[in-house]
């Protein structure tokens, strides 16, 4: 009898590691397309980190496959690969879809007062929260965090621009919806470009320049190309990281909150201030260490106020009367809140 015990003990042990294990301990893994290259500025000090708090918060359940470098989806087919279940998860660039998040544009009029990216997305995540009419536009996925870019600066290829008739007729790669509108106010010519396509159009030729912020330079090498940094008062962009909506509803609520932990507000001012802001010190470091001079001007605040005279201000009324012609009379209530936000 003793005997016959001692052999059921050792086969439940057995057992015990050999089965497989229960599906509460099967680790999810999410898969997250991303157009930008693994070692830049914002996928090392931004994206990484955020993924990593996933998955401690998830305690180890989830697990995010990062796919850089338009490894999964090109760019500008990141939302709709979303979508439509390509990548559970994507890193969007919302200068990209002109029309499909007008309202949450109001982020992108040019010349708000706008400090730094991490304030700048805060008030992006606020305005999300507070109006049904901004998510409206983003409903095809479930979104986890908002950020949008500091002001854009011009950088450009043959010479320094230092007043608007410097700019006049210059090809500049700009980025959809109210920065477009600026550029041609200010009289160059806008042309749309995809991001990692700029180093070539710049040195080719087909752009003169581009409105850029650090992590892009830093990230795409642009320096090399465009060693003319020129401080004025462009537009802001946006981006957003979301999940497939069947994949999350699937996932189960523990699972959910404790990403949504980690994503949200603080998650917003997290991917400004370190997606962003911290690169420009990335930018000139790595720019000396390659042998590349940046050569920086910013204008005198008399021509300063000539650029906000004409492509800021009246843009912002031109976006107000865009958006109420198409069915958006919250349009001047959400510009004004962005504005009170700010300050």
């Amino acid at each position: 009898m003793r005997n016959n015990l001692i052999v059921a003990l050792i086969a439940a042990v057995f057992l015990m590691f050999t089965l497989p294990a229960s599906s509460s301990a099967e680790v999810i893994t999410l898969t997250l397309t991303d157009q930008n290259p693994e070692t830049g500025w914002g996928t090392t000090h931004a994206l990484k980190p955020w993924i990593k708090k996933v998955e401690e918060a998830t305690k180890g359940k989830v697990k995010i496959q990062l796919y850089p470098s338009q490894t999964l989806s090109k760019g500008k087919d990141a939302w709709n690969a979303v979508k439509n279940g390509i990548a559970d998860m994507g890193w969007g660039f919302h200068g990209f879809w002109a029309g499909m998040t007008p309202l949450a544009d109001v982020i992108t009029l040019p010349g708000l007062p706008i400090k730094n990216a991490e304030k700048g997305s805060e008030v992006l995540w606020q305005l999300y929260e507070k109006y049904p009419e901004i998510r409206e536009g983003f409903k095809d996925n479930h979104v986890l965090l908002l950020f949008s870019s500091a002001p854009y600066h011009l950088i450009t290829t043959k010479k320094q621009v230092k007043t608007l008739a410097d700019l006049k007729g210059m090809k500049i790669r700009t980025t959809g919806g109210p920065p477009i509108d600026q550029m041609k106010a200010l009289g160059a010519v806008p042309v749309s470009v995809p991001m990692p396509g700029n180093y070539m159009a710049m040195q080719k030729g087909v752009t003169d320049g581009m409105g850029a912020p650090w992590d892009a330079i830093y990230s795409f090498r642009l320096y090399e190309v465009a060693p003319y940094f020129t401080y004025a008062p462009l537009s802001c962009v946006y981006f957003s990281i979301s999940i497939n909506k069947n994949k999350w509803n699937s996932l189960p609520k523990d699972i959910q909150e404790a990403i949504t932990s980690v994503s949200g507000l603080e998650a917003a001012k997290f991917f400004g201030a370190n997606y962003h802001d911290s690169a420009k010190q990335g930018v000139f470091m790595k720019a000396k260490d390659s042998g590349f001079k940046i050569i920086e001007y910013t204008p005198p605040a008399d021509e300063l106020k000539k650029w906000e005279d004409k492509g800021g201000k009246p843009v912002w009324g031109k976006w107000v009367k865009q958006m109420e012609a198409k069915g958006h009379p919250k349009a001047q209530e959400i510009l004004n809140t962005t504005i009170d936000l700010l300050k």
